[in-house]
């Protein structure tokens, strides 16, 4: 990879009203780290980070980064991360990583397919990027932008590994070698569509099938605050009484009286009480 001039300023504003500042005056707050050296606040033109990126063919950039006022001429620094405004895409924010020529650095790397797949041209089927990045290990000056992998011979059901691609000299590529990076997905046919469809609906059906039982009066939940029939109640319940019949009684409770019978001895009643006191107080 071939580093890229870039000149950036010390920060002195700092927190979000110094960035925001920053930002409003056509500047992009940064951050530079190192292993020998502490984080440092950097400050950088819109412009030359645009022109920067512009030319890039990803955002892994190798940058020979000039600091204003710095003692050290040219420092070697990758970027790391940038942050974009989520809406208009603008840069906010870009974290920087200072490297040494002579010492291997591992980067995540972007894939991109090359060629139109077999399986897709002829057969109908899907490319599928399962990853989209791979780790890769080399000196900053090895490493590449961007790893390409040819895909017209792939067919359905086939699929380039880890272990089958193809990196620059003096190049890396880690990860496991039996983790797909692309692969040929077959057609999907009306009918398995249509059998998706339905099983991601069956639930639903189930619903408004309860739902229809319950407005029949054949099944569905109880009320809020119904009491739940006792035990085999529906098979048990009387038939309505005829017009003018009398209730049958309840088990144990005795048995109406007949016209003209005495009433059963008992509990004295209410005049009879009061006959009794007037005499005992006599």
């Amino acid at each position: 990879m071939k580093s890229v001039a870039l000149t950036a300023f010390p920060r002195t504003l700092s927190r979000r009203g110094g960035a925001k500042r920053l930002r409003s005056a056509s500047r992009v707050p940064a951050v530079i780290y190192g292993r020998l050296n502490p984080p440092q606040n950097l400050e950088i033109k819109l412009n030359d980070i645009k022109n920067v990126l512009h030319h890039a063919a990803s955002e892994i950039v190798l940058l020979d980064l000039s600091v204003d006022g710095d003692p050290k001429p040219k420092r070697l620094a990758l970027v790391q991360e940038i942050q974009h405004h989520v809406l208009t895409r603008q840069v906010l924010h870009i974290d920087l990583h200072e490297v040494a020529e002579d010492e291997k650095v591992v980067v995540q790397v972007p894939v991109e397919a090359v060629g139109e797949a077999a399986g897709v041209k002829v057969g109908g089927g899907t490319l599928e990027h399962v990853l989209f990045k791979l780790k890769v290990r080399a000196l900053p000056k090895d490493l590449p932008e961007v790893l390409y992998a040819d895909v017209s011979h792939l067919e359905i059901g086939h699929a380039i590994h880890i272990g089958e691609m193809k990196a620059p000299a003096g190049v890396e590529i880690m990860g496991d070698k039996d983790i797909p990076v692309l692969s040929v997905a077959a057609p999907v046919s009306e009918e398995q569509e249509a059998a998706a469809l339905e099983s991601a609906t069956t639930p639903a059906g189930e619903v408004e099938m309860l739902k229809e039982k319950k407005e029949d009066g054949t099944e569905g939940e109880a009320k809020p605050g119904e009491k739940a029939p006792a035990k085999g109640a529906e098979k048990t319940a009387a038939a309505p009484a005829a017009k003018g019949a009398a209730a049958p009684p309840a088990k144990g409770a005795a048995a109406p009286a007949a016209k003209g019978a005495a009433a059963p001895a008992g509990k004295p009643t209410a005049p009879a009480e009061k006959a009794a006191d007037k005499k005992a107080k006599k």
